[in-house]
C-alpha cells in the first residue's frame, strides 16, 4: 500500500496542487486541502476496487475535500458553485451524468425540501442562516434538512447505476 501511495504522489502531486489552488485561491489553504486529501487517499485506498479509476477516484476525494472545506464555513468568500468543475482526466468516468441525476432528484423533492438542500448544500447557508431565512425555529430547520437529505440519498440510491456499500454509502456511478 504503501507503494502505492508514493505512485500517486509521484504521479499527481503537483497536478492535484495546482488543481486545489484553482479552486481556492489561497496558498495556504489549497497546501491545507492538499494534505488532506492525501491522508484520505492513505486511509481509504483499500476501497478502491478498480485500480482503472485511480484517477477519477482521487479526483473525487479532492473535490470532496475542497467541497467539505468551504460547507464547514471556513470561507464564506468563495461560491461553492465555482466548485463543480468537469472532469478534466481522460477516463471515461462521467460525473457530469451523476450530476445531472442528482439535479433531477433535487427538482423532484417537495419545495420545502427542495429549498432546504439547495441552499444548504449549495448556497452555503448555516441552518441558523436558514431558520432566519424560513422564519422557522432552528430545530425545525434542523429536522427538514436532515429530512431532505434523507429522502434525497434514498432517492440516489435507488438508481440503478448507482453501487452503495451496506451502510449507503456511494461507492461508483455507472455511465449508461
Amino acid at each position: 500500500m504503501k507503494n502505492e501511495i508514493n505512485i500517486i504522489w509521484i504521479d499527481l502531486n503537483e497536478e492535484l496542487y495546482k488543481f486545489i489552488l484553482g479552486k481556492t485561491n489561497d496558498e495556504q489553504i489549497s497546501k491545507d486541502i492538499h494534505q488532506e486529501v492525501f491522508l484520505k487517499i492513505q486511509s481509504k485506498i483499500h476501497q478502491l476496487k478498480q485500480t482503472s479509476k485511480l484517477t477519477s477516484w482521487v479526483y473525487q476525494i479532492t473535490r470532496n475535500t475542497i467541497i467539505d472545506y468551504f460547507r464547514k464555513g471556513n470561507s464564506k468568500n468563495i461560491s461553492i458553485d465555482k466548485l463543480d468543475i468537469p472532469e478534466t482526466e481522460s477516463e471515461n468516468f462521467d460525473y457530469s451524468k451523476l450530476t445531472n441525476c442528482i439535479n433531477q432528484k433535487i427538482e423532484h423533492l417537495s419545495a420545502q425540501h427542495k429549498e432546504a438542500i439547495i441552499l444548504t448544500s449549495f448556497k452555503n447557508y448555516s441552518q441558523k442562516e436558514l431558520a432566519e431565512h424560513l422564519k422557522i425555529s432552528y430545530s425545525g430547520t434542523k429536522s427538514r434538512v436532515q429530512k431532505a437529505r434523507e429522502i434525497l440519498k434514498e432517492n440516489i440510491l435507488d438508481c440503478p447505476n448507482v453501487e452503495s456499500d451496506n451502510s449507503g454509502k456511494l461507492l461508483d456511478f455507472e455511465n449508461n
